[in-house]
């Protein structure tokens, strides 16, 4: 299938992946504040400024996949080792309603997006209804972005295409570590689930309307 028919405004969501305070911006602890210097390093906001401005444009749904925790940690389970190490140092980590589980500002959501919660696992749909707000929407493809791609992008592409969604995984709107292990993931293991295209490509399609 064609770049275009994937990103028909029609069917496409664009959906940034955990682009929190918490995880990449100002107030990310220890435990991730590396892959927030990959980002800035990356340019990623930036990036993905860019994606969901061309998407609102077009009309296309912004979706904000977030992770987040309710207050004693209720519908967590702390079973992986990246849990164990932020929760286990912070138990108000990415709590609920706090800064650092706000979508950081210069990707702040526009009144029409989305905001999407889930308080367990490692991407959007395991246990939550992200599903059903897609379908909602009428969405057929996923435009992703954000991060990360060694665990929530990943796992976020791999559960969509089991639920039957197409994905696009925007090559430079996304991030992983370390830097080569991203790009091997990118070549091996995301171009198998779905087209990698750049920002100035989807964008540029958008901003060119139907034929």
């Amino acid at each position: 299938m064609e770049l275009a028919d994937l990103v028909d405004p029609s069917q496409a969501a664009v959906v940034v992946s955990e682009m929190q305070r918490g995880i990449v911006g100002d107030l990310a602890p220890p435990a991730t504040r590396e892959l927030g210097e990959a980002v800035r390093a990356a340019g990623l906001t930036g990036q993905l400024a860019t994606l969901t401005a061309a998407a609102r444009g077009a009309g296309v749904p912004v979706v904000h996949a977030t992770l987040q925790f309710r207050p004693g940690h209720a519908g967590t389970r702390i079973n992986t080792p990246l849990m164990a190490v932020t929760l286990g140092r912070d138990p108000g980590y990415l709590r609920a309603g706090s800064p650092a589980a706000e979508i950081v500002p210069e990707l702040a959501p526009a009144p029409d997006d989305v905001v999407h919660a889930r308080h367990h696992g490692m991407s959007a749909f395991a246990g939550t209804d992200f599903d059903m707000v897609l379908r909602s929407l009428d969405v057929r493809t996923l435009v992703i972005g954000g991060v990360s791609l060694n665990e929530a992008v990943l796992g976020m592409a791999i559960e969509a295409v089991n639920l039957g969604y197409r994905v696009v995984v925007v090559r430079d709107a996304v991030v992983g570590l370390p830097v080569s292990f991203a790009r091997d993931l990118l070549r091996y293991a995301v171009a198998l689930l779905g087209a990698t295209p750049t920002v100035a490509e989807v964008a540029a399609l958008w901003e060119k309307g139907p034929e």
